[in-house]
Order: C-alpha cells, then sequence, then structure tokens
C-alpha cells in the first residue's frame, strides 16, 4: 500500500478535528450528542460591586474607623472581608467586634456578612483602636481581600488610602 503525503495530512486533519469534538475546545469534554459547535460549559464567576465608605478619627493613642460595607451588585454575595491596615503598630491585643480579628501588628481583618445586590443589606462597623504611642498622624488603607470570588470592575469604591492627623477630626472616605 502506498501512502502519499497529501492522504497522510488528511488522515491527521481528520483526527485533529475528531479529538476536538471529543474534547470540546480548550480540552473541556462534551456531551455525546452535543450538537457541534455548542459551546462547553463554563463556570464564569459572579459579578459584585462591593463598597466601602464611612471615616476615620485619630486622637492622643486612640483611632477610631467607621465603616459601612454595601453590594452594589448584579449579584449577591455571602459576604466579603474588608481588611484596614494602619500605618502605625496597635498597642497588643485590642478590643474588636465579634466580626473582627487581628491579623498583625498593623492590621485587622472584618467580615461583613451577607451583602445582597440592591445594596440594602449595608453593613456597619465601628472600631475604636488603640495605638502604640501618640502619632501626629496615620495612614489607614480600606480593601476587600474577599469577596467569595466575585469579580468587582470598579475598585475605586472599595479601595482607600486616608490620611488622618491628630486633630480628632472625621476624615471621610
Amino acid at each position: 500500500m502506498v501512502v502519499t503525503r497529501k492522504a497522510l495530512l488528511g488522515v491527521a486533519a481528520a483526527a485533529a478535528m475528531a479529538s476536538t469534538v471529543a474534547l470540546g475546545v480548550g480540552g473541556t469534554a462534551v456531551a455525546v450528542g452535543a450538537p457541534f459547535g455548542t459551546p462547553p460549559a463554563r463556570n464564569i464567576a459572579p459579578e459584585a460591586d462591593v463598597s466601602h465608605h464611612g471615616h476615620v478619627s485619630l486622637w492622643g493613642t486612640g483611632l477610631g474607623i467607621w465603616l459601612r460595607s454595601e453590594n452594589r451588585g448584579p449579584a449577591d454575595l455571602d459576604g466579603a472581608t474588608v481588611r484596614l491596615r494602619i500605618s502605625v503598630p496597635l498597642a497588643g491585643r485590642q478590643q474588636l467586634p465579634q466580626e473582627c480579628l487581628q491579623a498583625g501588628l498593623t492590621t485587622v481583618l472584618c467580615r461583613t456578612g451577607t451583602l445582597h445586590a440592591d445594596g440594602s443589606e449595608q453593613r456597619q462597623l465601628a472600631l475604636e483602636l488603640q495605638l502604640a504611642g501618640r502619632p501626629a498622624e496615620v495612614v489607614v488603607r480600606i480593601d476587600t481581600v474577599w469577596n467569595g470570588g466575585a469579580t468587582d470592575r470598579n475598585r475605586q469604591n472599595s479601595e482607600h488610602e486616608v490620611l488622618a492627623p491628630a486633630t480628632g477630626d472625621e476624615y471621610v472616605f
């Protein structure tokens, strides 16, 4: 039997096409009997717009952070975790709300609980932290460190950096 180069290429092309149909585009399995061209099922991350707003106040060794978190959807979230990073160390163990924990010398993490997509379920936190020493100013960085795997395309309303001089005034974010 003589096999020409053209015939060999034809067989290779047919085998490649058969494996693409059997595996689907990108190597995912396609159900037997699925019409040709049917895209494989994909796990698409939900989208949410988590926002954090509030104010920060510094006086003596005390730092107050008042925070409101909400979600403008389109997907509901079972919860999110807000990270608060302070530019100066905290004074030892802190008295924190039940939904918060101290994650280091300068970091506090707080869970929000359920956040509905229509913004109706706002979560509020009030923290009064004690700082090591009496700084003239602090920088507080607020961001979402976890939101259940949802995509958030608008980070401008959930990532903030606030400079708070030791005046006792409220600095809004």
